[in-house]
Protein backbone atom coordinates (compact mmCIF):
# COMPACT_ATOMS: atom_id res chain seq x y z
CA UNK A 1 0.00 0.00 0.00
CA UNK A 2 1.41 3.13 -1.01
CA UNK A 3 1.74 6.40 1.19
CA UNK A 4 -0.81 9.12 1.21
CA UNK A 5 2.30 11.72 1.41
CA UNK A 6 4.67 11.40 -1.30
CA UNK A 7 8.24 13.31 -1.27
CA UNK A 8 10.49 14.13 -3.63
CA UNK A 9 13.79 15.63 -3.00
CA UNK A 10 15.85 16.94 -6.06
CA UNK A 11 18.07 19.22 -5.95
CA UNK A 12 17.35 21.27 -3.02
CA UNK A 13 13.57 21.10 -3.22
CA UNK A 14 11.73 18.74 -1.65
CA UNK A 15 8.41 18.65 -3.22
CA UNK A 16 5.73 17.38 -0.70
CA UNK A 17 2.37 16.45 -2.60
CA UNK A 18 -0.61 14.75 -0.42
CA UNK A 19 -1.31 11.47 -2.66
CA UNK A 20 -5.21 10.54 -1.78
CA UNK A 21 -6.69 11.82 -5.40
CA UNK A 22 -9.87 9.57 -5.13
CA UNK A 23 -10.22 11.37 -1.65
CA UNK A 24 -9.48 15.44 -2.90
CA UNK A 25 -6.75 14.51 -0.88
CA UNK A 26 -8.89 15.04 2.74
CA UNK A 27 -7.12 14.16 5.91
CA UNK A 28 -7.50 10.90 7.70
CA UNK A 29 -5.46 9.77 10.37
CA UNK A 30 -3.08 8.11 8.21
CA UNK A 31 -2.21 11.22 5.94
CA UNK A 32 -2.18 13.20 9.02
CA UNK A 33 0.40 11.03 10.92
CA UNK A 34 2.55 10.82 7.49
CA UNK A 35 2.14 14.39 6.73
CA UNK A 36 3.98 15.32 10.01
CA UNK A 37 6.77 13.01 9.83
CA UNK A 38 7.38 14.16 6.11
CA UNK A 39 7.47 17.85 7.36
CA UNK A 40 9.73 17.29 10.47
CA UNK A 41 11.74 15.35 8.46
CA UNK A 42 12.32 17.81 5.53
CA UNK A 43 12.96 21.01 8.41
CA UNK A 44 15.83 18.90 9.81
CA UNK A 45 17.05 17.71 6.47
CA UNK A 46 20.22 20.71 5.69
CA UNK A 47 19.59 18.79 1.66
CA UNK A 48 16.42 20.27 1.12
CA UNK A 49 16.71 24.04 0.64
CA UNK A 50 13.23 25.02 -0.09
CA UNK A 51 9.67 23.10 0.16
CA UNK A 52 6.57 22.68 -2.14
CA UNK A 53 3.77 21.49 -0.86
CA UNK A 54 0.96 20.56 -3.26
CA UNK A 55 -2.14 17.51 -3.99
CA UNK A 56 -2.36 14.83 -6.52
CA UNK A 57 -5.70 14.96 -8.67
CA UNK A 58 -7.87 17.62 -8.62
CA UNK A 59 -7.61 19.20 -5.33
CA UNK A 60 -4.99 20.38 -3.52
CA UNK A 61 -6.61 19.55 0.02
CA UNK A 62 -10.55 19.63 1.06
CA UNK A 63 -9.21 19.23 5.09
CA UNK A 64 -10.43 16.73 7.46
CA UNK A 65 -11.70 13.75 5.81
CA UNK A 66 -15.34 13.81 7.12
CA UNK A 67 -15.86 10.03 6.20
CA UNK A 68 -13.58 8.66 8.90
CA UNK A 69 -14.92 11.29 10.64
CA UNK A 70 -18.29 10.24 10.77
CA UNK A 71 -17.02 6.52 11.68
CA UNK A 72 -14.89 8.11 14.67
CA UNK A 73 -17.27 9.88 16.03
CA UNK A 74 -19.97 7.10 16.20
CA UNK A 75 -17.13 4.70 17.68
CA UNK A 76 -16.33 3.87 21.20
CA UNK A 77 -13.73 6.63 21.33
CA UNK A 78 -15.10 10.15 19.53
CA UNK A 79 -12.56 12.11 21.73
CA UNK A 80 -9.86 11.52 18.82
CA UNK A 81 -11.80 13.69 16.84
CA UNK A 82 -10.90 16.72 18.29
CA UNK A 83 -7.25 15.10 19.88
CA UNK A 84 -6.25 15.05 16.57
CA UNK A 85 -6.34 18.96 16.84
CA UNK A 86 -3.28 18.77 19.26
CA UNK A 87 -2.25 15.67 17.87
CA UNK A 88 -1.60 16.24 14.39
CA UNK A 89 -2.85 19.52 13.28
CA UNK A 90 -1.04 21.83 15.21
CA UNK A 91 2.07 20.13 15.28
CA UNK A 92 1.70 19.88 11.35
CA UNK A 93 1.40 23.66 10.38
CA UNK A 94 3.86 24.79 13.55
CA UNK A 95 6.12 22.89 11.64
CA UNK A 96 5.18 24.37 8.09
CA UNK A 97 5.10 28.01 9.60
CA UNK A 98 8.37 27.85 11.14
CA UNK A 99 10.98 25.69 9.38
CA UNK A 100 13.92 28.11 8.77
CA UNK A 101 13.51 27.53 4.92
CA UNK A 102 11.10 28.91 2.01
CA UNK A 103 7.80 27.33 1.87
CA UNK A 104 5.60 27.71 -1.16
CA UNK A 105 2.13 25.91 -2.08
CA UNK A 106 1.21 24.80 -5.27
CA UNK A 107 -2.47 24.67 -4.95
CA UNK A 108 -3.31 22.99 -7.80
CA UNK A 109 -6.98 22.75 -7.11
CA UNK A 110 -9.60 23.53 -4.16
CA UNK A 111 -8.44 24.15 -0.89
CA UNK A 112 -11.02 23.71 1.86
CA UNK A 113 -10.96 23.80 5.53
CA UNK A 114 -7.73 22.54 6.75
CA UNK A 115 -6.11 22.47 3.35
CA UNK A 116 -6.43 26.01 2.86
CA UNK A 117 -4.96 26.63 6.44
CA UNK A 118 -1.93 24.58 5.57
CA UNK A 119 -1.84 26.97 1.95
CA UNK A 120 -2.09 29.77 3.98
CA UNK A 121 1.00 28.90 6.52
CA UNK A 122 2.91 29.35 3.31
CA UNK A 123 5.43 31.70 2.18
CA UNK A 124 4.18 31.82 -1.14
CA UNK A 125 0.87 30.56 -2.71
CA UNK A 126 0.73 29.63 -6.59
CA UNK A 127 -2.73 28.88 -7.63
CA UNK A 128 -3.73 27.52 -10.91
CA UNK A 129 -6.38 29.29 -12.50
CA UNK A 130 -9.07 26.84 -11.54
CA UNK A 131 -8.26 26.65 -7.90
CA UNK A 132 -9.83 28.28 -4.62
CA UNK A 133 -10.01 28.39 -1.45
CA UNK A 134 -12.52 27.96 1.19
CA UNK A 135 -12.66 28.50 4.63
CA UNK A 136 -15.41 25.45 5.32
CA UNK A 137 -15.24 25.80 9.10
CA UNK A 138 -18.83 26.80 9.38
CA UNK A 139 -20.88 24.38 7.27
CA UNK A 140 -19.58 22.11 9.51
CA UNK A 141 -20.54 23.87 12.96
CA UNK A 142 -16.35 23.69 13.64
CA UNK A 143 -14.75 26.18 14.77
CA UNK A 144 -11.51 27.30 12.05
CA UNK A 145 -8.00 25.32 13.12
CA UNK A 146 -4.54 24.60 11.59
CA UNK A 147 -3.19 28.26 12.10
CA UNK A 148 -6.46 29.80 10.02
CA UNK A 149 -7.26 32.48 12.70
CA UNK A 150 -3.43 33.57 12.79
CA UNK A 151 -2.51 32.98 9.01
CA UNK A 152 -5.94 34.34 7.27
CA UNK A 153 -6.09 38.08 8.99
CA UNK A 154 -2.30 38.44 8.44
CA UNK A 155 -2.96 38.06 4.90
CA UNK A 156 -6.60 39.58 4.31
CA UNK A 157 -6.71 42.14 7.20
CA UNK A 158 -9.27 40.88 10.63
CA UNK A 159 -12.66 42.20 9.10
CA UNK A 160 -12.18 39.87 5.74
CA UNK A 161 -11.28 37.08 7.71
CA UNK A 162 -14.18 37.25 9.75
CA UNK A 163 -16.35 37.27 6.90
CA UNK A 164 -14.84 34.59 5.07
CA UNK A 165 -14.94 32.40 8.09
CA UNK A 166 -18.58 33.27 8.95
CA UNK A 167 -19.63 32.93 4.84
CA UNK A 168 -17.84 30.30 3.47
CA UNK A 169 -17.49 29.75 -0.26
CA UNK A 170 -15.10 29.28 -2.87
CA UNK A 171 -12.97 31.90 -3.44
CA UNK A 172 -11.84 31.10 -6.99
CA UNK A 173 -8.07 32.10 -8.09
CA UNK A 174 -8.15 35.84 -9.35
CA UNK A 175 -10.25 36.87 -6.08
CA UNK A 176 -7.81 35.26 -4.04
CA UNK A 177 -4.97 37.31 -6.03
CA UNK A 178 -6.79 40.27 -5.39
CA UNK A 179 -7.50 39.72 -1.76
CA UNK A 180 -3.70 38.82 -0.90
CA UNK A 181 -4.22 34.94 -0.49
CA UNK A 182 -2.80 34.16 -3.79
CA UNK A 183 0.36 35.24 -4.85
CA UNK A 184 0.03 34.43 -8.31
CA UNK A 185 -2.10 32.80 -10.50
CA UNK A 186 -1.27 30.53 -13.41
CA UNK A 187 -2.66 28.30 -16.13
CA UNK A 188 -3.41 24.91 -14.70
CA UNK A 189 -0.72 23.12 -17.35
CA UNK A 190 1.69 25.94 -16.24
CA UNK A 191 1.51 25.28 -12.52
CA UNK A 192 4.07 22.54 -11.91
CA UNK A 193 6.67 24.60 -14.09
CA UNK A 194 6.48 27.99 -12.56
CA UNK A 195 6.58 26.43 -8.88
CA UNK A 196 9.38 24.51 -10.01
CA UNK A 197 11.61 27.35 -11.19
CA UNK A 198 10.62 29.67 -8.28
CA UNK A 199 11.84 27.04 -6.27
CA UNK A 200 14.76 25.99 -7.62
CA UNK A 201 15.74 29.73 -7.51
CA UNK A 202 15.32 29.67 -3.68
CA UNK A 203 16.90 26.32 -3.31
CA UNK A 204 20.09 28.02 -4.88
CA UNK A 205 20.10 30.98 -2.71
CA UNK A 206 21.41 31.54 0.70
CA UNK A 207 19.55 28.81 3.06
CA UNK A 208 20.88 30.12 5.80
CA UNK A 209 19.46 34.17 5.55
CA UNK A 210 16.47 33.29 3.84
CA UNK A 211 15.67 31.29 6.78
CA UNK A 212 16.54 34.08 8.98
CA UNK A 213 13.98 36.51 6.85
CA UNK A 214 11.33 34.07 7.65
CA UNK A 215 12.35 33.65 11.24
CA UNK A 216 12.31 37.62 11.42
CA UNK A 217 9.40 38.55 9.82
CA UNK A 218 7.33 35.58 12.05
CA UNK A 219 9.00 37.11 15.07
CA UNK A 220 8.06 40.47 14.41
CA UNK A 221 4.63 39.65 14.18
CA UNK A 222 4.22 38.78 17.63
CA UNK A 223 7.16 41.55 19.24
CA UNK A 224 7.19 44.86 19.82
CA UNK A 225 9.91 47.14 17.71
CA UNK A 226 12.16 47.14 20.11
CA UNK A 227 11.95 43.28 20.42
CA UNK A 228 12.37 42.83 16.68
CA UNK A 229 15.26 44.90 16.23
CA UNK A 230 16.94 42.56 19.11
CA UNK A 231 15.76 39.61 17.29
CA UNK A 232 16.80 40.97 13.49
CA UNK A 233 20.73 41.70 15.13
CA UNK A 234 20.86 38.47 16.09
CA UNK A 235 20.08 36.74 12.93
CA UNK A 236 22.41 39.54 11.42
CA UNK A 237 25.14 38.09 13.59
CA UNK A 238 23.74 34.47 12.58
CA UNK A 239 24.11 35.06 8.59
CA UNK A 240 27.18 37.59 8.79
CA UNK A 241 29.25 34.10 9.52
CA UNK A 242 27.49 31.71 7.24
CA UNK A 243 30.75 30.61 4.13
CA UNK A 244 27.36 32.02 1.85
CA UNK A 245 28.20 35.53 3.12
CA UNK A 246 31.84 35.60 2.47
CA UNK A 247 31.36 33.99 -0.27
CA UNK A 248 28.79 36.75 -1.77
CA UNK A 249 31.20 39.77 -0.51
CA UNK A 250 33.83 38.16 -2.31
CA UNK A 251 32.37 37.36 -5.55
CA UNK A 252 31.15 41.03 -5.44
CA UNK A 253 34.08 42.76 -5.18
CA UNK A 254 35.36 40.42 -7.94
CA UNK A 255 32.66 41.10 -9.95
CA UNK A 256 31.27 37.56 -10.18
CA UNK A 257 27.75 36.00 -9.07
CA UNK A 258 28.21 33.94 -5.92
CA UNK A 259 27.25 30.42 -6.12
CA UNK A 260 26.14 30.12 -2.71
CA UNK A 261 26.21 26.64 -0.80
CA UNK A 262 23.94 27.00 1.92
CA UNK A 263 25.62 27.33 4.77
Amino acid sequence: MSSPVQLDLTEGVATITLDRPEAMNSLDVATKTALLETVRAVADDPAARAVVLTGSGRAFCVGQDLKEHIEILNSSSPDELFTTVDDHYNPIVTTLATMAKPVLAAVNGVAAGAGASLAFACDLRYLADGAGFNLAFANVALSCDTGASYHLQRLVGRAKAIELLYFPRTIPAEESLSLGLATRVVPADELSGVVGEVAAQLAAGPSVALGAMRRSVAYAAGHSFEESLEFESSMMTLTGATEDHARAVAAFVAKEKPVFQGR
